[in-house]
């Protein structure tokens, strides 16, 4: 009989104890928690793709912005950090202020057709991390392998946090994901085949 009440104290207390640490888990909830796991808010980040002319008579072309919407996205904070992002091609919109509304639509239809992005065959962009080192306070070197147009190429992305944002860039080639530069003219007129990526991440508070 004592030995069943020894056991008996023991469970009751076992009970208090798991009790206890559910009673903290609900008053400073789940986010206090897995306050290093965070998604990323879609409807306060911005990603900006930036296109540069190039050429003999370049002075002719025009740069160009592109506007690339986050649709969804994670940043780990723990002791093994990384960060996630995914994107609908489909979605991309060209931004140049500086010409006209056709053509602007003729640049957008170029961008996602069969001889750049191709967003028929290739909706998903992605980008996933694989290695972050810390550069400095508040400041990371983050490797990671980004996939674009069917093919799947190491990207380095610089960034630094501030005021609840985290901003960077980073540069690729479209020649590594199989995208020929755009070029007319007999090639006086072209882009760059190095491109620019602006961002500015707002995790879910």
């Amino acid at each position: 009989m004592i030995r069943h009440a020894e056991m008996s104290g023991s469970s009751i207390r076992l009970a208090k104890l798991v009790w206890g640490i559910l009673a903290i888990g609900i008053l400073v909830g789940p986010n206090s928690l897995y306050a290093q796991r965070q998604a990323i808010d879609v409807n306060r980040s911005s990603l900006t793709i930036r296109v540069f002319k190039s050429g003999m008579f370049s002075a002719f072309a025009h740069d160009h912005e592109i506007q690339a919407p986050i649709d969804e996205g994670g940043i780990d904070a723990s002791a093994n950090p990384s960060v996630q992002l995914r994107l609908d091609s489909r979605k991309m919109r060209v931004l140049d202020q500086d010409i006209s509304a056709d053509n602007r639509a003729e640049i957008q239809h170029t961008m996602q057709g069969a001889a750049v992005l191709d967003v028929d065959h290739f909706p998903e962009i992605s980008y996933r991390s694989t290695a972050i080192n810390r550069t400095g306070d508040a400041h990371w070197e983050v490797h990671g392998n980004l996939s674009l147009h069917g093919k799947n190429e190491p990207v380095v992305v610089v960034v630094s946090f501030e005021g609840g944002h985290y901003r960077g860039s980073a540069s690729f080639k479209q020649s590594n994901f199989g995208i020929n530069p755009i070029r007319i003219a007999g090639g006086t007129v072209k882009v760059k085949d190095e491109v620019k990526i602006d961002f500015d991440i707002v995790p879910v508070q």
